[in-house]
């Protein structure tokens, strides 16, 4: 069994969460010794489509004409389409139409989360669907108290300092402005966004919010595994203010680094995690802003173990042998 692991335009995406799933997928395979390709050209018996471009779609038809089985990956839904780029939303309708034509290519589809699952079944997908996450390499995003004192060091942050870190694309989506909003009424704390995005493709209050001037806030941009990973154990706490998730590679990341972690309480997290047991969550901009103060100032308690155990459960090594069932149950 080869599986051709298909991703258009990786350079584009290297940088995003779907980059980092598609990086996760080849270490599980790895981990689970499947045979895989990257290369189109090769020959393979299973194609496993990440992308929902033209020719991620072309590439799909071809497979089913050679009776070659298509597992496609539904990482996109309509809903985290919405308050993204430049008219997103206007482009929303169309967006879903789109996805759903690639993905009801797949003689099975696989999805993050169930939340996602059930997104999917709403649209009227009735192709084989089954949840699988992206995973977390665990060893990777290991704590370790050294590298956090260099992160500390790297951007000039005392160790007195109350770091609120967060990591995303400068979209809406993300919540960098409840983000930014956030750094203003709170002076006291160091607000740091890893993340970056071209600005000409969002609107102009996203471009106004990453342009703001203040002295606790801070945009580095994007950077390497490393640094994030140093910078996991060197805050404080992890802010993911998202409005809307199949998953969230980073969230797992932060969990896996036994960090504190602060989530907007949303649908995708309403089953997966317990508030105030694995880990907190907020709605209101004043409710992020007490508990923010509560588990910093200690006056909460650390989750950060409960929080290790449910990034176990994504463990690349598990998923990699999940993922290797499915293509034997697809062969078959």
């Amino acid at each position: 069994m080869k599986v051709l692991l298909y991703s258009e335009g990786l350079k584009l995406i290297q940088k995003s969460g779907l980059g980092r799933a598609i990086r996760h997928q080849m270490k599980a395979l790895e981990y689970a010794k499947v045979d895989y390709t990257t290369d189109p050209k090769d020959d393979y018996d299973i194609v496993h489509i990440n992308t929902y471009g033209l020719k991620s779609y072309m590439l799909a038809e071809n497979a089913k004409k050679n009776n070659k089985k298509v597992v496609y990956h539904a990482h996109s839904t309509y809903e985290d389409f919405q308050n993204s780029f430049l008219f997103s939303n206007q482009l929303a309708p169309s967006f879903k139409k789109w996805i759903v034509k690639c993905y009801s290519l797949g003689d099975y589809i696989l999805t993050p989360t169930p939340y996602s699952k059930k997104l999917l079944r709403s649209y009227g997908i009735d192709k084989p669907i089954q949840d699988v996450s992206n995973g977390i390499n665990l060893e990777e995003f290991r704590y370790n108290k050294k590298e956090g004192e260099e992160f500390r060091k790297t951007y000039e942050f005392t160790k007195d300092d109350k770091i609120v870190m967060s990591v995303g694309l400068f979209i809406e989506r993300k919540g960098i402005l409840d983000f930014v909003e956030l750094a203003k009424r709170m002076p006291d704390y160091k607000f740091i966004w890893f993340g970056t995005l071209n600005l000409n493709t969002v609107p102009v209050k996203i471009r106004e919010a990453v342009k703001t001037k203040l002295p606790n806030l801070f945009f580095p941009g994007y950077v390497e595994a490393k640094e994030l990973r140093k910078a996991y154990s060197g805050a404080d706490l992890f802010l993911f203010m998202t409005h809307e998730e199949t998953e969230g590679i980073v969230l797992l990341e932060a969990l896996a680094s036994k960090q504190n972690v602060l989530v907007r309480d949303i649908p995708i997290y309403e089953d997966w995690f317990k508030d105030g047991v694995d880990l907190y969550k907020a709605k209101t901009l004043e409710e992020f802003e007490d508990k923010i103060k509560a588990i910093i100032g200690k006056k909460l308690p650390s989750l950060v173990e409960n929080g290790y155990k449910k990034a176990e459960e994504k463990d690349l090594k598990k998923i990699g042998f999940i993922l290797k069932e499915v293509y034997e149950k697809v062969l078959k």
